[in-house]
């Protein structure tokens, strides 16, 4: 068996010298498995099967072919099933889980990052076909998004809720609830950064999710599960497959038990398949947006595109000696 199949990423071997002779001597290398991450737990692909990934545009050859990275999970439809499984059961906790500690949860996330930023600086030049320079910009920017998300999560409440003026003796409240089990379909260019972009503001807000990465550069979203295991994040919350887009997508577009998509990630002939899809339990659909450059600081679009408002109606009057209105 070559050491293509046999192994899943390809290493140089590394030399080690013997303290008692100084004779060189030769260690097998650990190579690094990537797995999906559902529930909190890494499994292979229901399916058993795999494809390969190969390195971005500006390291490929003549005939647009790039160098071998490693064999990624190819999900399959019990996959995505498994993966909404996951993430509704996570919901009530992490929905029900004060703001502010949603924000130190995503906080750890950054800093989990930044204890793996080499890591992902070469699978972002890798995927991508950058030099280290721009794929550490890339990184370091994704590091910053996580953190400026995780301000927002006790303060979204304050822009988009508030008390409503209304006739009659009543207070009348609105304040933003999560929608529930989202799929998030990462970009297809920005496979570290623009990922990061559409994940966060979605947990970020209470909502749990089901990503699927970057169909040509998943890798650097398979690490990020492994930052997410690692972090205060419970399992489920975030789910993430890699494979081919289309044939995950659809599934999870037409499943009764989710309740939003975005489109992020897919061409404008998908966008249009999965939103009729979707249409059949009227989920929120948040369609492709071409964005240029995802290092801008983005708005708060993305947090609000999958709240609902929940509106409540409170009567006025003296406080008796319970302390409850009357």
């Amino acid at each position: 068996m070559s050491e293509k199949t046999d192994k899943n990423v390809k290493t140089d071997k590394a030399v080690k010298t013997d303290p008692a002779g100084g004779a060189e001597q030769r260690r097998l290398s650990v190579f690094k498995t990537y797995k999906l991450y559902v529930g909190g737990k890494f499994p292979r692909s229901e399916s058993g099967r795999v494809y390969e990934v190969t390195t971005g545009t500006s390291a490929a050859d003549a005939a647009g072919r790039g160098d071998w990275l490693a064999n990624a999970p190819l999900s399959s439809r019990k996959d995505a099933r498994d993966a909404v499984v996951a993430a509704r059961k996570a919901f009530g906790g992490w929905a029900g889980a004060t703001a502010y500690n949603r924000g130190q949860v995503l906080y750890r996330v950054a800093e989990m990052l930044e204890g793996r930023r080499e890591q992902f600086v070469r699978e972002v030049a890798d995927a991508e076909g950058l030099s280290k320079a721009k794929a550490a910009a890339q990184v370091d920017a994704a590091v910053d998004r996580w953190v400026w998300y995780a301000g927002w999560t006790d303060k979204i409440a304050q822009v988009v809720g508030g008390g409503n003026p209304v006739a009659g003796p009543y207070f009348n409240l609105s304040s933003p609830e999560p929608t529930g089990v989202v799929t998030v379909l990462a970009p297809q260019e920005s496979s570290f950064l623009g990922l990061v972009s559409v994940l966060a503001p979605v947990i970020a807000t209470g909502n749990t999710a089901v990503v699927i990465a970057s169909e040509k550069a998943p890798l650097p979203a398979l690490s990020l599960g492994e930052v997410l295991a690692t972090s205060d994040v419970p399992g489920g919350v975030v789910n993430i497959l890699s494979g081919r887009t289309a044939e995950i997508a659809a599934p999870l577009a037409a499943h009764q038990d989710v309740n939003a998509i975005d489109l992020a990630g897919a061409d404008e002939a998908l966008a249009k398949e999965l939103e009729i899809a979707a249409a059949d339990n009227l989920k929120r659909v948040l369609r492709p947006q071409p964005v240029d450059n995802w290092t801008v600081t983005p708005g708060i679009d993305r947090m609000t595109a999958f709240l609902e408002t929940k509106t409540v109606w409170h009567p006025t009057g003296s406080l008796g000696a319970s302390g409850s209105a009357y």
